[in-house]
């Protein structure tokens, strides 16, 4: 009979797995990485670690699942919430001499291959997204045989499971059914660097389900190299232009990171305007672009990536040199989770908030979105009850009044909840009664304005801003760090060139959105009364449009902003405003100058769009032929899912007697179509529909702003 594996003999083991991981014979481990590959391996417990990130976290799974594998053990299942995440760890993996594969949406066409090979026991990790455990084939094909030989269960970036961290994710909370339902004796590890006390307890306690106690291994969180620092400047042309000024003067490579998808896009064009090697990264960035611009920061073949938080968890380059913030994010703890990217393996990196007064906006916004609504909850447990089977998304919307993107969370809160399923063809009720839990989703949104409030007085702090930090996540070792600009002083310059001064000016001067036309009916439009399917036809289609910004643009968004905001008063256009939709006219390049001005009836602004079609009929010296009829049909609502929306509006108009007249006049000229606000784009469709059917040639719509 052998003898008990001892703790000297696993850590040596265990020792020269990391060193051939990291490829330095002389490597030891950081506190609590052996401690923690011990409890995994020798006693098969359940853990949480909650370290730095740069600490090592990976190193840990990597050679626990190395050494469990030399043991007889099964794969590791890796869940891991990014693909730039999982592209990092695949490589990391590789370089151990760990065999590792993803299941993910960006390589459909490797997962029989892979499949194939982790039951050939090919494969020693294989890294999932949270959302690909519910996916029906998977969880129903492959995930049980997976369960019946795991070998160790990874939970990476783990405060995503709980409602109190800061990216909290509906798809992570399964995972507490998927350990409870785990062979006994299966080790599970859960990593994060972003988890305060009431994080940690939440997490603890999901690890724990089927009553196994749970090791938490914990460091401190300060990072020595990084210089913090916050600069607060007027308006955002003045940022981009400190950011215009003094982008060269930042050291190495790094991220900048914006709140909003146009905020980034916006930026990186205009520092690419003026000669610097920037690319933008957001959510709707393509994959393939964003992986590649993922290698060239890493290369450091660009000075930086302008990124919202798409760019965040998981993104791996050690010698991030800087991290610029314009607009802060909403709560300290994610602020720390993105400001951690930067120097990992280098002795300063220099981070840098330039928060806006828009900020505050921008958090209420994200932070309504993300909950559910009692009504919309019970209106889609009505519908899929009412069914009996499955359910598209595409069918469910056309059935409730929610937007695409609201549907597709409701629907992961209400499957997490039990009461429903997703299946082949879509979802189903599973019969399981539902409550809607007023009281925790209040909670929680106290959290959230709890951080919010936070996040403004580490800005207004004028103690150590790391320990700031560190208090945040309730780290025991928060101290001072004696780097950042409140422990010294500015450390970063806050003059502005008058050149970039003038250029920032001008590039938040810019005017003209594009507005693509509809092609196709909304599915389900039968259901809701009205005979719409398929393609629109050419003949009453809208041309392309424009818009004279987004509500989200940093330079006439916020006059906009204010145009629109509630409770503002219908006025007439302003001369400042009415130039500016001038020049976006002027930049226009049509194909054949329109012949006439039509108007829709605002209901909201009526003296605002007046004003505005009677300033470009007089300027343009074009006849102004009137505006479309309110019929009274339809609700005329703006909020909704895309069937709903054109619902509201499809009878809402019409082309009056002597509008109709002055069309059939045209013969058949082009005529541009002046609005207030573009959202659906449904209202404009409709008008345009109308209009083409009345006689009117081209249909060009022109509006004052696009609300994304």
């Amino acid at each position: 009979m052998s003898e008990p594996e001892t703790a000297e003999d696993l850590r040596d083991e265990a020792l020269g797995a990391l060193r051939r991981l990291v490829a330095d014979e002389t490597a030891t481990f950081h506190d609590g990485q052996f401690e923690a590959i011990q409890a995994l391996v020798q006693r098969r417990a359940r853990a949480l670690v909650v370290q730095r990130t740069g600490w090592g976290k990976s190193a840990v799974y990597f050679v626990a699942t190395l050494l469990l594998r030399g043991r007889g053990a099964g794969p590791t299942i890796l869940v891991s919430p990014l693909l730039a995440l999982m592209r990092d760890q695949v490589a990391a993996a590789e370089r151990a001499g760990v065999r590792a594969a993803s299941i993910n949406s960006a390589n459909p066409l490797e997962w029989t291959d892979i499949l194939a090979s982790l039951g050939n026991d090919e494969i020693d990790v294989l890294l999932v997204s949270p959302e690909r455990l519910n996916n029906p084939r998977f969880r129903d094909e492959q995930l049980p045989a997976l369960m019946a030989r795991i070998g160790l269960l990874v939970v990476d970036e783990a405060h995503c499971i709980s409602d109190w961290g800061h990216d909290f994710r509906p798809d992570y909370r399964r995972l507490r059914d998927l350990i409870a339902g785990m062979p006994p004796g299966v080790p599970v590890l859960a990593t994060t660097a972003t988890a305060n006390e009431r994080v940690v307890h939440d997490v603890e306690e999901q690890l724990g389900t089927g009553g196994d106690g749970v090791v938490t291994i914990r460091g401190p969180l300060a990072r020595d190299s990084l210089r913090l620092g916050v600069l607060r400047l007027p308006d955002a042309a003045t940022r981009l232009a400190w950011l215009l000024s003094h982008i060269g003067d930042l050291p190495g490579s790094g991220i900048i990171y914006a709140l909003t998808v146009s905020a980034a896009e916006d930026t990186a064009r205009l520092l690419r305007d003026a000669g610097h090697e920037v690319r933008a990264y957001t959510g709707q960035t393509d994959p393939a672009e964003r992986e590649e611009s993922e290698r060239l920061l890493k290369e450091n073949r660009v000075k930086a990536l302008v990124a919202t938080s798409a760019l965040g968890m998981g993104f791996d380059k050690p010698d991030l040199a800087f991290v610029l913030h314009l607009g802060a994010p909403s709560s300290p703890v994610a602020y720390y989770q993105q400001v951690g990217r930067a120097g990992r393996a280098t002795a300063r990196a220099d981070v840098l908030l330039l928060p806006g007064p828009e900020d505050e906006a921008i958090w209420q916004y994200f932070a309504t979105s993300s909950m559910p609504e009692q009504a919309k909850a019970t209106a889609v447990l009505d519908e899929l009850d009412h069914e009996g089977g499955a359910l598209s998304t595409v069918a469910l919307e056309a059935r409730v009044d929610i937007r695409r993107s609201r549907l597709e969370l409701l629907l992961k809160v209400l499957d997490v909840d039990g009461a429903v399923e997703r299946v082949q063809g879509g979802w189903r009720s599973t019969g399981v009664p539902w409550a809607y839990d007023a009281e925790r989703y209040s909670r929680i949104a106290a959290a959230r304005r709890h951080e919010q409030d936070a996040m403004l007085e580490y800005e207004r702090t004028s103690g150590c801003r790391m320990e700031f930090l560190q208090r945040a996540l309730d780290d025991p070792a928060a101290a001072p760090c004696g780097r950042c600009d409140t422990c010294t002083s500015a450390w970063y310059p806050t003059g502005i060139e008058e050149a970039t001064a003038v250029a920032a000016d001008a590039a938040l001067n810019r005017v003209g959105v594009l507005i693509e036309p509809r092609a196709q009916w909304p599915s389900g439009m039968p259901r809701l009364g009205l005979e719409l399917r398929g393609n629109i036809p050419p003949g009453e289609r809208l041309e392309p449009g424009r818009a004279l910004a987004r509500l989200t643009d940093l330079g006439w968004g916020g006059p906009l902003r204010e145009l629109f905001a509630p409770g503002s008063p219908d006025a007439e256009i302003s001369s400042a405003m009415a130039a500016a939709c001038v020049r976006v006219l002027a930049d226009w390049g049509w194909d054949t100058r329109p012949a006439a001005v039509v108007s829709m009836p605002s209901r909201s602004h009526p003296r605002l769009v007046g004003s505005l079609a009677r300033t470009i009929s007089e300027l343009g010296r074009l006849p102004l032929l009137g505006t479309l009829e309110l019929t009274g049909k339809g609700p005329g609502g703006s909020g909704g899912n895309s069937a709903y929306r054109l619902a509201g509006v499809a009878e809402s108009f019409a082309v009056g007697p002597e509008l109709a007249s002055s069309l059939s006049d045209l013969r058949a000229a082009p005529v541009l179509l002046v609005d207030d606000l573009v959202d659906s784009r449904w209202t404009l469709t409709v008008a345009g529909r109308l209009l083409r059917r009345a006689g009117a040639g081209a249909v060009l719509p022109f509006v004052l702003a696009a609300r994304a």
